[in-house]
């Protein structure tokens, strides 16, 4: 029998196909016949398979079966891992779904997804869980330290329900997209938690999306203080590199739910309906996990109060321009200005951090009234008096540039926007009014200040003498460059104790008292000061940074004795250097950070006024302000913004 009788014997015991199978048959051997050969005259073998595996090949020349078609992209992409048995079974189900299933895996890394099919359907498993997880978490997760527990992770958020409907209900190519668009929107939101979570431990207050930018170049200013140069270039690049590992990754967690959903749309969509209706049982009962609501919309919140905190930023630029040219002084000649004090020095000081809480906190205010009853009796023997209420601060935990700038110029500046505003602007200050005399000497001691500081002009001081020219040469104390009590001794010897010279306006700002308040310097006999070498040894002596913040009672122990330190070298100052035209008002600037207040939103500060002359504090005998250095806790609270112009006013005549 030759080869075409063979052949005819074997079609005629073959089920009859149809005219395309046919074809397709006929088209597969003269693919077969047209094969070129090599040099020996065999045919081209195609290129053989893994063992195990089924050849993905087209059909062999002469076979009775069709090609399998071509496999796209997409659906390769989304085929789910199955048996190598599995697949090389004949498929002769016509269920699209059974046939879909059947598809061949994607090889993966050198075929790792062929070889081991069981570990590749777990992979792709875990990685669906994980993607979930991600999204649930920057959902619920809170903006807050102190709210984060266990029980803030129970909850079900209805915008994970409500993606999941708009994710079902889109096509295939706008699924993916919008996937990458929300994802990437839930990661930023992520980052953005992430950010309040550190302004809140710091600032307590959330981060202001239209003014709080120009603050990353302070942080980034303090990397470099504390790091160097290269330490703050590394930090950036690693904050950078995190910030788009949040976004990608949020973004292609999304698009693997979309994807997981889309092939497995009949149990997505059961579950949807079935979560669906479980968050609106839990939302109209109540439904409550140890103390924390199951059901919630606080995504959407966030999302809302986001929107309304910058629509409020962005109108607050005119509501400021108004105010800023409100002033009772402004027409007022310069000689019916501060009338009450012509002769007197007048010295402004600001203790850092100087908060409230110092003194109400049970476990602070003990040591702090022996140190304010010290005080007391220190200024008595030197014939002074005084009296003490408490201001209301813009701001908490930081920010007393700010608070000065409130103080000074009578406006509530909350935000760096306000005070670049007020800085560049003609509005005059506490300070400026002083100068407008002519019969004061204005200066300013700023051991906090490092660098250029051009709003010191704006504050009218004649001299200004930063952390460079107050003669120090000892160590700093953490952020501190100058401990206090040197500060107030090179203010003695510069200005101060100068002979022949004219009354003195100070404004004088001590930041020993500064965050992180370790180590910190103790008072030493007022001449061995020297030239602040001293401190050298003292700051050995002192406590390390590390091991204080480890434990917030070290904390607020290490905070105590910082506010101690400044008043104490502040009193000891006027008990032996002021005299009877010596007139000293010293107060706070804000609350320290919430660590130290337990996260109260109370921000008032402490203010006190002293003076040698009786006449200087009757004239605010009206104020109803505590005899002494301790305001009592029924004391009048006045807004910081308020002080100027009741000041002015008192001492108008």
């Amino acid at each position: 029998m030759d080869a075409t009788e063979a052949r005819e014997s074997a079609d005629a015991n073959e089920p009859p196909e149809s005219a395309d199978a046919a074809d397709a048959t006929n088209a597969a051997g003269s693919a077969g016949a047209d094969r070129p050969s090599d040099a020996d005259g065999s045919a081209e073998a195609p290129e053989s398979a893994e063992p195990g595996e089924p050849s993905e090949s087209a059909a062999p020349a002469g076979s009775d079966e069709p090609a399998e078609p071509a496999q796209s992209a997409e659906d390769a992409e989304s085929a789910e891992p199955v048996e190598p048995s599995e697949v090389a079974e004949p498929a002769n189900s016509t269920d699209p779904t059974e046939q879909s299933s059947q598809l061949p895996l994607r090889a993966g890394w050198f075929g790792w997804r062929r070889r081991y099919p069981r570990a590749a359907r777990a992979v792709g498993v875990g990685t669906s869980v994980l993607a979930g997880a991600l999204l649930l978490v920057a959902m619920v997760v809170p903006d807050r330290l102190d709210r984060m527990t266990f029980q803030s992770f129970l909850r079900l958020p209805v915008e994970l329900i409500v993606l999941a409907v708009v994710l079902l209900a889109l096509p295939s190519r706008a699924r993916r997209i919008t996937a990458v668009v929300l994802g990437a929107f839930v990661g930023l939101s992520a980052v953005l938690k992430c950010l309040d979570m550190g302004f809140y431990e710091t600032l307590a207050r959330p981060f202001d999306l239209v003014f709080d930018w120009v603050l990353l170049n302070d942080a980034a200013d303090w990397t470099k203080d504390s790091f160097g140069r290269s330490g703050e270039v590394l930090a950036i690049i690693g904050v950078i590199v995190l910030l788009l590992a949040v976004l990608a990754g949020s973004a292609l967690a999304m698009v693997r739910l979309a994807d997981v959903m889309a092939r497995h749309r009949p149990t997505a969509v059961r579950t949807t309906l079935v979560l669906g209706v479980a968050w609106i049982m839990c939302f109209t009962l109540s439904v409550q996990v140890g103390g924390v609501t199951l059901a919630t919309k606080g995504y959407s919140q966030f999302l809302s109060n986001r929107v309304k905190y910058v629509r409020d930023g962005l109108g607050d630029a005119d509501v400021f321009k108004k105010q800023l040219t409100v002033d009772a002084f402004a027409k007022t000649p310069p000689n019916q200005l501060l009338t009450g004090l012509r002769g007197k020095d007048v010295l402004f000081t600001f203790i850092e951090s100087y908060g409230r809480v110092a003194l109400d906190d049970p476990t602070m205010a003990p040591e702090m009234d022996k140190t304010l009853t010290a005080g007391d009796a220190r200024l008595k023997a030197a014939g002074f008096s005084s009296r003490s209420a408490w201001l209301r601060s813009p701001v908490t935990g930081a920010g007393s540039w700010l608070a000065h700038s409130t103080f000074l110029s009578g406006l509530w500046i909350k935000n760096q926007q306000r005070y670049r505003t007020v800085t560049t602007s003609t509005r005059a200050t506490l300070t400026s009014y002083f100068q407008k005399t002519g019969a004061w000497r204005t200066v300013g001691i700023v051991p906090g200040v490092r660098k250029s500081w051009p709003e010191g002009k704006y504050f009218g001081l004649d001299n200004i003498y930063d952390s460079t020219h107050l003669g120090y040469n000892g160590p700093y104390f953490s952020w501190t460059p100058v401990p206090d009590q040197f500060s107030l001794e090179s203010f003695e010897k510069l200005e101060y104790g100068k002979k022949n010279r004219d009354p003195i306006m100070a404004e004088i700002i001590l930041a020993s008292s500064h965050n992180p308040w370790s180590p910190i310097a103790h008072t030493i006999p007022w001449n061995q000061l020297g030239d602040g070498t001293i401190f050298n040894q003292i700051k050995k002596e002192g406590t390390n940074p590390t091991e204080v913040w480890k434990s917030a009672k070290r904390v607020r122990t290490e905070y105590r004795k910082a506010i101690q330190y400044s008043v104490d070298s502040l009193t000891q100052w006027v008990q032996r250097y002021g005299n009877k035209n010596t007139v000293l008002v010293f107060l706070g600037d804000h609350q320290p950070v919430p660590t130290v207040t337990g996260g109260t939103a109370d921000r008032d500060v402490p203010i006190t006024i002293v003076a040698h002359d009786p006449k200087v504090l009757d004239k605010i005998s009206s104020w109803g302000w505590t005899d002494g250095l301790k305001p009592a806790d029924s004391a009048p609270v006045l807004g910081m913004d308020k002080f100027r112009d009741r000041f002015m006013t008192a001492y108008a005549k």
